[in-house]
């Protein structure tokens, strides 16, 4: 039997915050204009620049606690940034990878991969905005097939007829 070792890892990038990191900055500015026109309550108003920056600090955390390791035989799952969690997908449980580019991750140079599973826990799982998401793929598509014939294991999909009634 061969030991598993480390083929990626990765997480995901920043950049999934544009769009709620441009909302914090305009509600900031917001807060700051608005405190200009509190008088004497303005650094009550000030205080309150403490939630957009709070929130980016969030979004923030959350995106760099997220972490995948792809292995010889399974894919590790790690997320949470109080409390983590760690779970994992036997490779061979992968029934098909789609990968989504939308344009501003072209532009960045990044993937997002949706996995079809047989996995109980993670029948649908999203690794979301990776650098080299085409080698990603490629990987993993690989290793499936090499686990598969290792364990000697077949996906079979059995299609609903939907007629919805069972004879009798």
């Amino acid at each position: 039997m061969s030991e598993e070792t480390s083929l990626w890892k990765g997480s995901p990038s920043q950049w999934l915050n544009l769009g709620k990191n441009t909302v914090a900055i305009i509600l900031s500015l917001g807060i700051v204009i608005g405190s200009l026109f509190a008088g004497p309550f303005m650094p009550v108003v000030l205080i309150a620049l403490l939630f957009p920056a709070v929130w980016a600090l969030w979004n923030y955390l959350k995106v760099r606690c997220q972490g995948f390791e792809l292995t010889t035989e399974r894919l590790k799952i790690t997320q949470g940034v109080l409390n983590q969690h760690l779970d994992e997908i036997e490779l061979y449980r992968v029934k098909d990878v789609l990968m989504t580019r939308p344009w501003w991750m072209r532009i960045t140079g990044l993937a997002s991969l949706n996995l079809e599973t047989s996995d109980r826990s993670l029948p649908q799982l999203v690794i979301p905005a990776i650098k080299d998401g085409v080698a990603l793929r490629e990987e993993l598509r690989k290793q499936v097939e090499i686990q598969r014939d290792r364990k000697r294991v077949r996906e079979t999909d059995f299609e609903d007829m939907g007629g919805g009634e069972s004879p009798v």
